[in-house]
């Protein structure tokens, strides 16, 4: 049976303070080459929100309900975080696991979506950091992607309802489920699409619930760049031209807490929207720190710990893989670019390497 002496929560992080923001967004866009005057955009964002996003705080929550399931089920494990972006960063976290004389640690990155900047990235990342720590005695195991995972898709199908209840008419209101969107290139190398569909089909199946769309949000990058569509808004201002008695519930299926984008990109932009076009709308609660979420947390560490556990998963697509291929979520962008990865010189996710965005995003789709 596999043992592994700690548990790592990989996220995204961000800004507790409006001293943070720049140096936030600096630390995101690190090796890119985005104007001055777009990243001043985007800390306004932040600041609309006093400087502070919410990712942290929904984070040491997780983290807290993490260990009381853990503790209550007997597994011994200690729980640690690490972020991409903003303290506690990752460096610093391993070299805290270092020092308690950790060895093999299980990762659970907060999303439920395959794809470079969800997953591969963030191994990347434990990679890089662990290389500039001159230490290669750590090693890292990932916990399989959770799109299919009863433990997800319940606790959002629940939350959808409750949505829908609110409406006047729930039967006939139309679901426009969201995700952050990602470039084609990135796209073409992930089944990111793929399970985000499936995803939605079994949230719809959980509620008997046929009227229901994916809809993408937060894309950046140059208009050229082609990205995941329809965005949520033009979406919206369509659905609006062809039926005067529509109502909505937006399912930001694509993350699990209420990330910038959801408070920004939904509860203000499409929200005022809504209300602009008079559309009657209730945006549906992310997972967040549901007991069934976080169950579903500790079947995902039994199910790496033992070669007997089942595999808990629904409708066709099967459990997701524990160990990554090595040409898994490439990038998508050209060789020799910031952040491009070739097949065959990133890690795959298991133990040892294999041979080696959107401005201020905090769900791209990751955290």
């Amino acid at each position: 049976m596999p043992e592994f002496d700690a548990l790592m929560l990989v996220s995204f992080g961000g800004p507790e303070g409006p001293d943070d923001v720049m140096p936030f967004l600096e630390n995101v866009l690190r090796g890119k080459n985005v104007p001055r005057e777009r990243m001043l955009e985007v800390s306004e964002h932040y600041q609309h929100f006093g400087g502070v996003s919410p990712i942290n705080e929904q984070n040491r929550k997780l983290i807290a309900a993490i260990k009381e399931e853990l503790k209550n089920s007997d597994v011994d494990l200690p729980v640690y975080w690490g972020n991409r972006n903003w303290h506690p960063l990752i460096p610093d976290t391993l070299q805290e696991m270092k020092a308690a004389g950790h060895k093999r640690i299980l990762c659970f990155m907060t999303s439920a979506f395959s794809c470079y900047s969800g997953c591969r990235q963030y191994r990347e990342d434990l990679y890089r950091a662990q290389e500039e720590m001159g230490d290669d005695t750590l090693e890292f195991f990932k916990i399989r992607k959770f799109f299919n995972h009863p433990g997800f898709v319940e606790p959002f199908a629940e939350n959808v309802k409750k949505s829908l209840n609110r409406l006047a008419n729930p039967t006939q209101a139309k679901i426009l489920f969201t995700a952050h969107s990602i470039p084609d290139s990135m796209a073409d190398n992930c089944r990111y699409e793929v399970q985000l569909r499936e995803s939605c089909k079994l949230v719809a199946e959980q509620l008997g619930h046929s009227n229901f769309e994916l809809v993408f949000q937060s894309r950046s990058g140059p208009p050229t760049q082609p990205w995941l569509e329809p965005d949520v808004c033009d979406r919206i201002k369509e659905l609006h031209s062809e039926s005067e008695s529509l109502e909505l519930v937006i399912a930001p299926i694509g993350f699990v807490s209420d990330h910038m984008e959801v408070l920004f990109d939904l509860d203000t932009e499409a929200v005022d929207l809504c209300q602009e076009l008079g559309i009657p709308m209730q945006r549906a609660a992310t997972v967040g720190t549901h007991p069934r979420f976080i169950q579903m947390i500790r079947e995902l560490i039994e199910e790496r710990q033992s070669d007997n556990v089942e595999r808990l998963c629904l409708g066709s697509m099967g459990p997701n893989h524990d160990v990554c291929p090595k040409d898994c979520c490439l990038s998508g962008r050209p060789a020799g670019r910031p952040g491009a990865t070739a097949a065959t010189g990133r890690p795959n996710g298991e133990g040892r390497p294999n041979g080696a965005g959107r401005p201020g995003s905090e769900g791209r789709p990751s955290a």
